[in-house]
């Protein structure tokens, strides 16, 4: 996860602070407020339509003078940019991508562990009535891992890292202290994109495209569900609470890929087949074959399943 701490050196201040360069983000940044309070100034102005310079005012988080300096930092930033950096970025860049993790350069907003609507999950409740087996060997599933492989290596190209800052932008205005209203946005977000099957894209019949790949280009069910994973990663939203599941589609007798989200209300489902998600309570056409994220997997069965055919969709 992310470091709030600003970095040593002026250029890489001065670079850190243009990425953050939105009163909310300055504020969490100076450790004035924090993400969790963030998300709650968010939900308000979305809900009051006010200036969010307004609404911190409003919930005593900074005084105005606090606020035109603040308003004052962001001119001087932007100012910045065509100037000081201009002449440093491509350096910068080369040295921040080497050093940052994947979710260094992802992540929008940090967990707040103290929330217990953000903490692990350690229980998971029956998914589509399916019995699991939690296994922490990824290495079978190497279209999921070189997936992030690729994308981690996309982050180095600036073209790259301006599709996931525009990603970005579009998902801070969703921001909320509610997983499941975070989950709702994102799922129809993603959704407005066009599915396009991987043999048209890639000249493949089952390819795993990075995020950049997919608003790029488009994609199909897996990479909408990909897409929705490491969009609500961004926003803070743990990887214990998601999982991407390969089913079996029972109406249409094929295999498909969905995004589970264990939200405060309870599992959701995420699907490019629907406009909207859906409890996976109130699924009952998916049968589950296996489940997935970046810190393990799971295989799913029911009392009439032997399920040994899991792994060729994965490698």
């Amino acid at each position: 996860m992310a470091d709030n701490k600003l970095p040593t050196g002026v250029l890489r201040k001065i670079s850190y602070l243009l990425s953050h360069n939105k009163i909310g983000e300055i504020l969490v940044v100076q450790g004035s407020i924090s993400p969790h309070e963030l998300r709650h100034a968010l939900k308000r102005q979305k809900n009051t339509a006010a200036p969010l310079g307004e609404v911190f005012l409003e919930m005593g988080f900074i005084n105005r003078k606090q606020l035109y300096g603040l308003l004052f930092k962001q001119r001087i930033l932007r100012t910045l940019a065509t100037g000081i950096l201009c002449l440093s970025s491509l350096c910068i860049f080369l040295k921040s991508s080497n050093a940052a993790g994947l979710d260094d350069q992802i992540v929008l907003a940090s967990i707040n562990d103290s929330d217990p609507q953000f903490a692990d999950i350690e229980i998971y409740p029956s998914l589509f009535g399916a019995n699991e087996k939690r296994s922490g060997n990824l290495k079978a599933f190497t279209k999921w891992l070189g997936m992030f492989d690729r994308f981690e290596e996309e982050m180095k190209d600036i073209k790259a890292r301006r599709i996931i800052k525009a990603m970005k932008i579009e998902l801070s205005e969703y921001l909320s202290d509610s997983i499941y209203e975070m989950a709702k946005d994102v799922d129809a977000m993603m959704n407005k994109k066009e599915y396009i099957i991987d043999q048209k894209n890639w000249g493949q019949s089952d390819y795993w495209s990075t995020p950049v790949e997919f608003m790029k280009y488009g994609g199909d069910c897996e990479d909408f569900a990909i897409a929705k994973y490491v969009a609500l990663r961004a926003m803070g939203v743990p990887e214990s609470r998601m999982r991407v599941a390969i089913v079996q589609d029972l109406k249409k007798k094929m295999p498909h890929a969905i995004l589970i989200v264990y939200t405060e209300k309870g599992p959701y489902v995420l699907d490019n087949q629907s406009k909207i998600m859906h409890s996976a309570s109130a699924v009952g056409h998916y049968k589950p074959i296996y489940s997935i994220n970046r810190q393990a997997w799971w295989l799913h069965t029911t009392p009439e399943d032997a399920s040994n055919t899991i792994v060729a969709s994965a490698q």
